[in-house]
């Protein structure tokens, strides 16, 4: 049994690949391989250039493997389809060329559920039909990446879209079929929708093929819940604070990892604004390795 620990590109504040703001991908890379990582994540597809020879070439300089990749799209607009398979293909192909494993799906933020993220009792539900066409959405794609990629695909609750609380996930786990769809669990955005991350993983460990380590700092949490405060604004007051100085019980997360022999890829993510002045990826990085390795890993 083997856990290995990489990072993402949204730890240095790439969220979207034609944002302007993004730094180099070899920075990114660099950096990573800097901070103590062994893998990384391709980031939104375009991120890094969609020539394999190419991003292979960079992976081999700084010693890193590509461990997979998220499809962040609009899963719950059905006239956003288009652009959510375009997303799938596309990092779907991205992965295979590198041996990359980690197909992840989430539903990106909806204006629906943006104000209410962080509060299960407020937030607008889907009405039967419109949720079986999104499950069906997510099942498509699920299916696609497995089958005909061979990938393994993992669904990723995430704030402020319709995949955000505990009991959506566990709904679509009872309606899609495992051999399919897994979990890529994210502590922090579990956190976040207002559950415990540990009780979630202690229930369902069995299908956990992929873990996103982020902490929530629970003073900031509190707020933007109160407030109702959109997902950016909230990463840029520091929701998701450096590893073990947040309300996610790590050396607990660790312990059920180990019991449960999981073998594979916990991959920190910590999002970020990088244009604050007080934001520094690299030493963030280099931090929640080191907190990561004091505990274990």
């Amino acid at each position: 049994m083997t856990i290995r620990i990489g990072n993402a590109p949204c730890s240095w504040g790439v969220e979207f690949a034609g944002d302007p703001r993004n730094p180099d991908w070899r920075d990114v890379l660099r950096e990573n391989a800097e901070a103590g990582y062994g893998g990384i994540e391709l980031g939104p597809v375009g991120f890094m250039p969609e020539d394999p020879p190419q991003v292979a070439e960079a992976l081999d300089e700084y010693g890193l493997t590509l461990i997979g990749g998220v499809v962040f799209r609009p899963f719950h607009d059905p006239g956003q389809w288009e652009d959510v398979l375009d997303g799938s293909v596309r990092t779907c192909k991205a992965l295979t060329a590198h041996g990359a494993q980690h197909l992840v799906l989430i539903d990106s933020i909806s204006p629906r559920r943006a104000p209410t993220a962080g509060r299960a009792d407020a937030a607008e539900q889907m009405d039967a039909a419109e949720w079986a066409a999104y499950r069906d959405r997510i099942a498509h794609v699920a299916k696609m990446g497995a089958e005909e990629y061979g990938l393994t695909v993992g669904i990723h609750a995430h704030a402020a879209g319709f995949m955000d609380f505990e009991p959506e996930l566990e709904r679509l786990l009872d309606e899609v079929d495992d051999s399919i769809l897994k979990i890529c669990f994210d502590t922090g955005h579990h956190s976040y929708a207002g559950f415990d991350p540990v009780a979630f993983m202690e229930r369902h460990m069995d299908r956990i093929s992929y873990m996103h380590f982020k902490d929530i700092d629970p003073a900031v949490k509190a707020d933007v819940i109160a407030k109702g405060t959109g997902f950016y604004e909230a990463c840029g007051q520091g929701i998701f604070c450096n590893l073990g100085d947040g309300d996610v019980d790590f050396p607990r997360v660790r312990q059920i990892l180990l019991d449960a022999g999981f073998d594979g890829w916990c991959t920190v993510e910590q999002d970020c604004d990088p244009t604050l002045p007080d934001t520094d990826p690299l030493r963030d990085a280099k931090i929640n390795r080191a907190y990561l390795a004091s505990i274990g890993f």
